[in-house]
This record gives C-alpha cells, structure tokens and sequence, in this order.
C-alpha cells in the first residue's frame, strides 16, 4: 500500500492534486490468456477480457485502479474504487484526504445504489442519468479520464493482457498510474511560474 501512494503523496505535498472533482470510468483490454478477472467482453463477441477501472483527480492524476472481468457491470465496482484511494497527508495536523469533492462519471453509474454509497462518504455524484441528460453534458470533466485511459494503454504491456495472474496485471498498471502521477507533477513544478 505504502509504494503505490508515495507518488500522491508527493503530488498532494506540493499542490498538485485537485480534490475539488474526481471522474470515473472504465476500459475492457483483450486477455486472450485468461486468467483470473477475465469474462467474456459483450462488446468483442465473448472474447475474453478484462477490465480496468480508474478514479482520477480534476488534473487527470490517477487516484485509484481496479480489475475485474470484461462481463463485470461498471457500476459493481463504484464503492471498491472510491474506497481504494489511499489517505494522503500534506504535513498538517488532521485526517488523511482520501474524498473527492465531486464525481464525475456516465450513464453506467445511473444506479441508485452508487448515488447513495457516493452521498454516504459525503461525495457529491455528477452521473449522467438515463432519458434525462446525455453523457456529453458531464463530457467537459469525463473527458479528462478517457484520455488518461489511453495514457494507461499506450503501455503495451496493458494493451493485451497476457499475464494470466491478475496481481502481475494489477501491478503492472499500478505502475504505470505512478509514472503518470510522476510525469505530470515532475512537469507542473518545472513549468515557469508567471507572477
């Protein structure tokens, strides 16, 4: 637990971290190997496959990962993920920061259970509900998860799953969600301040 969130705990030490909004989604990745957390993927004819879910802060910091089958509902997984995030200190007195302030996330969350577990850990939800609002409407804040799901793929050894173990698999992008974090925090302390 400790080696995933040094590189948060950095990033929130020096202000990087934005805990104002949060957004969720999730990416299936081929697992031709099987394994443990895979399924048969609904949108790859029941290829296997398995999916990662990611929890991301409002400058696209990964906070949190999971895995789980390609066949698993998005929504299964809301309360695992928002509960994976580790509590981070800043050198203050207090509890560790571990909620957003917001969620952000699409109509695959529009389910009454995932409102309430949100509510309960004081989490405001933005899902997009079902015949009321279309998922572009939430797009400004969601887009920023989609786009570090594909920082995340761009690693080929997340591209296809060929470890058949889920831990090896689950390392593997843990550590790239912390070359994430390190890139994009190493980059905003180097850019030039403007007084």
């Amino acid at each position: 637990m400790r080696h995933r969130r040094i590189p948060l705990d950095h990033a929130h030490h020096h202000g990087c971290l934005n805990w104002s909004r949060s957004a969720l989604d999730s990416i299936s990745i081929p697992a031709p190997r099987g394994g443990s957390h895979t399924g048969p993927n609904p949108t790859d004819r029941g290829k296997a496959g398995s999916k990662l879910h990611l929890l991301i802060d409002g400058q696209d910091l990964p906070l949190a990962i999971r895995l789980s089958g390609a066949n698993v509902h998005d929504s299964k997984q809301l309360e695992a993920i928002v509960d994976a995030v580790p509590g981070m200190r800043n050198g203050r007195r207090g509890r560790p920061r571990r909620r957003p302030t917001k969620l952000y996330a699409d109509k695959g969350y529009d389910v009454g259970r995932c409102r309430r577990a949100l509510t309960h850990r004081r989490i405001v939800p933005r899902i997009a509900q079902r015949g009321v609002e279309s998922s572009s409407t939430l797009g400004r804040h969601r887009w920023r998860v989609e786009r570090t799901l594909s920082w995340l793929v761009s690693y080929r050894k997340l591209a296809v799953r060929r470890e058949r173990s889920s831990a090896s698999f689950l390392a593997l992008a843990q550590l790239a969600c912390a070359l994430i974090v390190w890139r994009r925090t190493r980059g905003a302390l180097s850019a030039p301040q403007i007084a």
